[in-house]
């Protein structure tokens, strides 16, 4: 087995498959971000990796340094600790265990290794304050050159060499530019933190990267900065002085602006992971300061001090800020209640949200009256969001339907991904496991019953799936066939694979005339190709059956 060395060319054997689609009519579509991201395929190999040539000296340089250095910081911080200081450092997380993420994402913590605006904040601007304040300790150059405008030019080289060790990623990028946006403020004697600033970056960003509109790290990063600036804009630090001890206003500032961008971020996370971890402000609180002022400052000098062989101590400190990190991280997600499951919200609330947020920000006075309504408004229709009772994989394999219990599901195994995502969306943190016991449906393994309205159906699949397909039609049932049939028996209510092809995972929603039937495939894009002409969908309760069906489909009831 050759060792994984960047800028090496490789070879093996994998299993490889287009980009799946959505899991359900609206739901994340991994094609569109694979689109963006230049992926043609993704899947998994078995085989070992085998070398094929070494890497070309002079090419993947970062790679082998961000490499190099990961593996450096490991020998000296063993165990996990080391692991999310690597991490958050490189980018390298490959030594963080799954277990390690689960309780940093249940803690709301996970954004403190994500290499994004808090991050490259807290280096940049320990970088900035090391400069302007050590050569202002210097009286010849600090009466001479303007240490400010130093600062800001040095912590630009250090937030891009930030961002290309870390592998450019999305939502490195993002921060990067909005660090470049504000350092570029005071290299022109403007303010660096302001609305407009902030506006400038957003608007560089999309012309950049259009899709991240879209994505939860746009939104969450953009709605926190925001919401600070705007917070305090209103806060008068000076009155602050006057009525609070002075050693109190640190802490105070630290709670303002965790509470601040909490709040402001706590609504995209909630649409978007389903999640809302109820003690997430209180990690925050123990953890931020230390990321802060103890591990990326460390990480900061151990860089420096590593060219002398003078890193180890920085490196003990940056193990131990992380050891803390990672204890508050387990002992909150361990807490009974940690994380409350939110559902899915309909097309207009988060719209809402952010108009209204805006609004209120912009606006003074009474006027502030229309913002707060929308975020009301919008609420409110979140606390009333539906999830279709049936939702049909895109393989006829698995269903879901709303029970008295919670969405049931068919099969224990299986299909686990659209499973999670299921139960994710609707508010559910049963697995499919527990959501595969509950009341809903009935029959033997590959062969369940179940009632959608007034009709009643039947899933098959398996082997021996195509044997039962002509029995269960003759019951009038509506059939879903985890197969490709052959030929449709008369008067067959069927959905087969072939017709989940073309419209992709399908939800069934209850209506006055029957139950309406919607399809992932609804349009055609760019990153899901040409949608074709389906065949019409079978006849449900209270509609009138199709009026034709395709050449394809009427050879396959009437065959040669």
């Amino acid at each position: 087995m050759a060792k994984a060395v960047a800028g090496a060319g490789v070879i093996l054997t994998a299993f490889l498959s287009a980009p799946e689609g959505p899991v359900e009519p609206g739901g994340f579509d991994f094609r569109r971000m694979a689109f963006f991201q230049q992926l043609g395929a993704v899947g998994y190999s078995r085989t070992p990796l085998l070398l094929l040539e070494e890497p070309v000296a002079g090419e993947a340089v970062i790679s082998r340094l961000r490499s190099y250095l990961t593996q450096a910081m490991l020998a000296e911080m063993p165990g996990q600790a080391g692991a999310f200081a690597a991490g958050a450092m490189t980018g390298d997380r490959s030594a963080i265990t799954q277990d390690t993420v689960k309780a940093l994402r249940d803690s709301s913590l996970a954004h403190l290794l994500a290499i994004s605006g808090m991050n490259m904040a807290f280096l940049v601007a320990f970088v900035f304050g090391l400069i302007r304040y050590g050569l202002a300790l210097i009286p010849p150059v600090a009466l001479r050159v303007n240490t400010k405008k130093v600062a800001a030019g040095v912590s630009f080289g250090v937030a891009l060499f930030y961002l290309l060790l870390s592998g450019s990623n999305v939502a490195t990028e993002r921060a990067f530019i909005m660090v470049s946006v504000m350092l570029g403020a005071v290299l022109l004697d403007r303010r660096a933190l302001t609305l407009r600033t902030v506006s400038i970056a957003g608007i560089i960003l999309l012309i950049a990267r259009p899709e991240s509109l879209t994505e939860p790290g746009f939104q969450m990063s953009f709605a926190a900065t925001v919401a600070l600036i705007a917070g305090f804009a209103v806060l008068d630090r000076a009155v602050l002085r006057e009525r609070m001890p002075r050693w109190t206003v640190p802490a105070f500032m630290l709670v303002f602006s965790s509470v601040i961008a909490g709040f402001a971020t706590a609504p995209y996370a909630a649409a978007h992971f389903n999640r809302f971890t109820d003690y997430g402000l209180l990690a925050n609180l123990l953890t931020v300061p230390v990321m802060g002022a103890v591990v990326m400052p460390a990480g900061a000098v151990a860089a420096l001090l590593a060219p002398i062989g003078l890193a180890g101590p920085a490196l003990w400190v940056m193990q131990q800020g992380s050891a803390w990190i990672l204890w508050v991280a387990h002992w909150i997600a361990g807490l009974d209640g940690a994380v409350t499951a939110i559902p899915t919200p309909g097309p207009w609330v988060m719209p809402l949200i952010t108009l209204g947020g805006i609004w209120i920000i912009l606006w003074r006075g009474r006027a502030q009256l229309v913002g707060v309504a929308a975020l009301a408004a919008a609420f409110a229709l979140w606390t009333q969001a539906e999830r279709p009772p049936l939702i049909i994989s895109a393989d006829g394999k698995l269903l879901g339907l709303i029970g008295p219990e919670g969405r049931a599901l068919s099969a224990a195994s299986g299909g686990g991904f659209a499973a999670q995502n299921w139960l994710e969306d609707d508010g559910d943190l049963a697995d499919q496991k527990l959501a595969a016991a509950r009341p809903g449906f009935t029959g033997i393994k590959g062969e369940v019953w179940f009632t959608i309205g007034a009709d009643k159906a039947v899933a098959i699949s398996g082997k021996g799936a195509l044997d039962r397909l002509a029995p269960a039609c003759a019951t009038g049932a509506l059939v879903i066939l985890a197969e490709e049939a052959e030929v449709i028996p008369p008067d067959c209510r069927l959905i087969d694979q072939l017709l989940l092809r073309e419209t992709g995972p399908l939800a069934f929603w209850p209506g006055s005339e029957g139950p309406k039937v919607v399809k992932t495939k609804a349009q055609s894009r760019i990153w899901s190709g040409k949608i074709t002409a389906a065949r019409p969908f079978p006849s449900l309760s209270g509609q009138d059956p199709p009026l034709a069906v395709t050449a394809a489909d009427q050879a396959r009831i009437n065959p040669p």
